[in-house]
């Protein structure tokens, strides 16, 4: 096995997260995340044999990766899809659901797919490769504004207006085709000591654009909380603060926006409970096995 091959199969915070689902004898858990099927894997492990697990994901490489185990269900699908698919498949309620938002190593490490300034390749960055606008295509297309603004809010690059400006002016004489061509735009727009740094961001933003990341999250999380069965959890991973705030939100107030609605006592109403009122993060040790799961923060959350 390749160094490619074995980063794909490092599931961050397993332990932890796993057991924040509480697995018991006859359930019914999703695993919203499956791509390279870590923790899929330790679920079953944890399964007894009338349990069912649902593992999603709208990548085809991570059908690779698929578990030969008559308990074991993938779903080839954008986790937004969940409730369609558990209807589809006759399940009215989980017991547990464990969402890993991060990217797979795999994609990073894939130049084919776009997702590393590392490489060269086709400014691509979609997930799932059947469907959907490129980052090429966003770079090309969008306003200045437009671009402007999701380099701002997904990004959060001071620079994002003369960012924007940059890229507009460049691809009115030639079109933004690969990564190369992008770096060789915006490179100059960065310091040589904080380059990697920002153009992380950069990447970052048009992946959540290209892949309507927070949309499908919000949606995911609402058709979670209306899958799960009362005490059931909810256990999610997340590496930056974007989504770990729709995360926290929803798990303390029951909306992506954080507002509280209170009852007749003053007292927050909310879909949970928290299971660990202080965010779990990686140990010292996994970061150093696992250097990508740095920026990880796991919640869990049981359903009233």
């Amino acid at each position: 096995m390749n160094e490619t091959e074995q980063t794909y199969h490092i599931p961050v915070l397993l332990e932890e997260s796993i057991d924040g689902m509480n697995i018991q004898p006859g359930g019914i858990y999703v695993d919203m995340t499956f791509g390279g099927g870590g923790h899929s894997k330790e679920i079953l492990r944890r399964m007894d044999k009338d349990s069912r697990l649902f593992s999603f994901d709208q990548d085809e490489d991570a059908e690779r990766n698929i578990v030969n185990d008559e308990r074991f269900t993938f779903v080839r699908s954008n986790f937004r899809y969940l409730h369609n698919f558990l209807r589809y498949y006759g399940v009215e309620k989980v017991d547990a659901i464990l969402a890993d938002l991060g990217v797979s190593s795999h994609h990073f490490d894939d130049s084919e797919r776009g997702f590393s300034f590392r490489f060269d390749g086709n400014l691509d960055m979609r997930m799932n490769k059947r469907a959907g606008i490129t980052a090429a295509d966003i770079v090309n297309t969008y306003e200045e504004e437009r671009l402007a603004d999701l380099f701002y809010l997904y990004g959060e690059l001071k620079n994002s207006r003369k960012l924007a400006a940059t890229l507009v002016k460049a691809r009115s004489s030639k079109k933004i085709v690969t990564i190369g061509d992008f770096l060789d735009i915006v490179k100059p727009l960065y310091g040589r000591e904080r380059e990697k740094k920002e153009l992380a961001k950069v990447f970052q933003a048009l992946r959540i654009e290209v892949n309507q990341e927070m949309e499908a999250l919000k949606e995911m999380l609402y058709a979670a909380t209306e899958a799960l069965k009362p005490g059931g959890r909810l256990s999610v991973i997340t590496y930056h603060s974007l989504e770990d705030r729709i995360v926290k939100n929803v798990m303390k107030t029951g909306n992506a926006e954080g507002k509280s609605v209170q009852d007749f006592y003053g007292n927050v109403q909310s879909p949970f409970r928290l299971v660990n009122n202080k965010v779990i993060v990686p140990t010292e040790e996994e970061i150093i096995r696992n250097p990508r799961s740095r920026s990880a923060k796991l919640r869990i959350a049981e359903k009233k």
